[in-house]
């Protein structure tokens, strides 16, 4: 999966949103156009090509007021599911919000 798969299905409005993510996008205060905003204009930064049912990965990008943004997904090819968002924190995160800080 590349981000050009991920930006492509969003533009097709293939999207699957799980029931995980919406709860979280409420609890969160991050919008649906926030979430299309990170995955349009990010960047990959992990990838899980084991995780079940598909392969996923970690995008980051920014929200529409230019906030960092994680953004979790799968994709089967021809959908996009969208799995969880948080914002990313400092203590967890390298400043740049790309790499885990070892433990």
């Amino acid at each position: 999966m590349t981000i050009e798969d991920i930006a492509q299905l969003c533009k097709e409005k293939s999207l699957r949103w799980t029931r995980h993510i919406l709860e979280r996008l409420f609890q969160r205060g991050i919008s649906i156009d926030d979430v299309v905003s990170a995955l349009t204009n990010g960047e990959i930064i992990e990838q899980y090509p084991s995780d079940y049912p598909f392969p996923s990965c970690l995008v980051l990008g920014l929200t529409t007021a230019r906030r960092s943004l994680h953004v979790v997904c799968g994709s089967n090819g021809t959908e996009l599911w969208l799995i969880t968002a948080y914002f990313p924190n400092s203590i967890e995160w390298t400043e740049d919000f790309k790499q885990r800080k070892k433990k």
